[in-house]
């Protein structure tokens, strides 16, 4: 796997929409060879056309491309709440966009698609392009959401399944190109599980000039207590304490602690290593780094769910029982090239929600909390989490800028990607010269808290 270069960033607040067609054209021929390093947005704010601009006599577009469409898939969570609204400050919030185009790769057992088409008078497309265009011949909607998460797609000897983002994505880019004109897109979760193909991504759309937002649910979710890391914030380290399969959920923790770290002093610098552990190596670690081990048991403090001790269901477990009763955790210890730890423990069947703690440098205080995820039977029904991204994602869909750096999503994804490396090789440590990359969390913090 080739190095690649670093990919600094801007303050999100700057990123850009559309463009008109010549001086989209202009930038593509201007960017053949794309540049290693972002310092600044392509397109001029003067280039840029704004929903105003183009129409004020119809709602915005928007097309959504999926794996699959059953009940609870992501999908299926996506295209209901942008067809039938969502439970938001107090009311039921119908979000100001027309789900024009629908793209649906697998019909599988259970398939809701055809359901919703049928009932909302969707159109399923039979190929991302037309999906996109609206059976025409140029870019038909004003943002694109990729939601390619389930369905049956081939596993890599390391564990990864190759979910089609960014086949996706690619071919969404083609009809930016053909048509001259760039709108947002969204990606669920990981970017990809190739980390070329990941920078490819974000290097594509800043050639291109259209916002660019990824990644979970995890950093825009609600928090207990509602708390935030100030920025420019001394810090040591972070932990998640979290549960899921890798390759799945681990994108969600390491989300939810990049989240909060990325507002250190300085900002995102980057990942020197990553290494990945199971079994009782990850009790021995802990034992063995005291600041880690703190921040553990200030995380684990704040599950709803931890389960197991040695007397009382509600007395939190020591290390010794952990050791005793868990046998088979896994935990992922990453190294970041200021110095700064970040540390993401799976321990399914201990917890079932997702929980932060940070270490403060000046002070050794800790800030915790939890990410609120509404637990089963909540979860089967509801999943809630779910509309405080989409509300991000109308943010972006309104504003025509991503409310936060896709950069985050782009080093988490890298960090999944080499910890799953490091348990192909054995557990040991890999260096990640390719995970430079640098970047600067947003003033305004965007989980909800109202």
């Amino acid at each position: 796997m080739k190095p690649e270069s670093a990919i600094s960033s801007v303050s999100p607040k700057d990123d850009h929409s559309g463009v008109t067609r010549r001086e989209f054209l202009s930038t593509v021929a201007q960017s053949a060879v794309v540049a290693s390093a972002f310092v600044a947005w392509p397109v001029a704010a003067a280039a840029i056309r704004t929903s105003a601009g183009r129409s004020s006599a119809r709602r915005k577009r928007i097309a959504l491309l999926a794996t699959e469409v059953r009940k609870y898939s992501h999908a299926q969570h996506f295209i209901d709440r942008f067809l039938e609204g969502y439970g938001w400050q107090g009311r039921h919030h119908f979000p100001p966009f027309e789900l024009a185009g629908l793209y649906v790769d697998q019909f599988n057992e259970g398939d809701l698609s055809r359901d919703r088409a049928r009932r909302h008078r969707v159109k399923i497309y039979p190929t991302i392009e037309e999906a996109l265009t609206l059976g025409r011949s140029q870019l038909a909607v004003d943002g694109v959401l990729i939601i390619a998460e389930h369905g049956f797609y081939p596993r890599t000897e390391k564990g990864q399944t190759r979910y089609p983002r960014h086949q996706f994505f690619e071919r969404t880019v083609k009809v930016f190109e053909a048509s001259g004109r760039a709108v947002p897109v969204f990606n669920d979760k990981h970017l990809s599980t190739d980390w070329n193909e990941c920078v490819s991504m974000v290097q594509k759309a800043r050639r291109l000039g259209f916002p660019f937002l990824a990644g979970s649910s995890l950093p825009v979710t609600w928090r207990i207590p509602s708390i935030e890391v100030p920025l420019n914030t001394a810090m040591e380290e972070s932990v998640c304490v979290g549960y899921g399969g890798i390759d799945a959920y681990d994108i969600h923790g390491l989300e939810t602690a990049q989240c909060m770290s990325e507002r250190r002093a300085g900002g995102e610098t980057g990942v020197k290593s990553v290494q990945a552990i199971r079994g009782q190596k990850v009790w021995q670690r802990l034992a063995e780094r005291e600041a880690t081990r703190r921040l553990f048991f200030a995380a684990l403090a704040r599950s709803f769910t931890c389960s197991g001790s040695a007397k009382y269901p509600g007395t939190l477990p020591d290390l010794e029982w952990l050791r005793q009763n868990h046998r088979n955790p896994v935990a992922y210890f990453i190294e970041h090239l200021d110095g700064f730890r970040t540390s993401l423990f799976l321990l399914n069947g201990i917890v079932s929600d997702f929980n932060y703690a940070g270490l403060l440098r000046r002070t050794g205080e800790i800030l915790s909390c939890q990410m609120y995820l509404p637990m089963p039977p909540a979860l089967a029904t509801l999943a809630d989490f779910f509309n405080p991204l989409v509300n991000n994602i109308e943010r972006m869909l309104i504003d025509n800028a991503a409310p936060y750096p896709v950069e985050r999503t782009l080093l988490t994804s890298g960090m999944v990607i080499f910890a799953l490396e490091s348990l192909y090789r054995g557990q040991s440590q890999v260096e990640t010269p390719e995970l430079n990359v640098a970047y600067r969390a947003p003033a305004q913090s965007t989980y909800w808290n109202a």
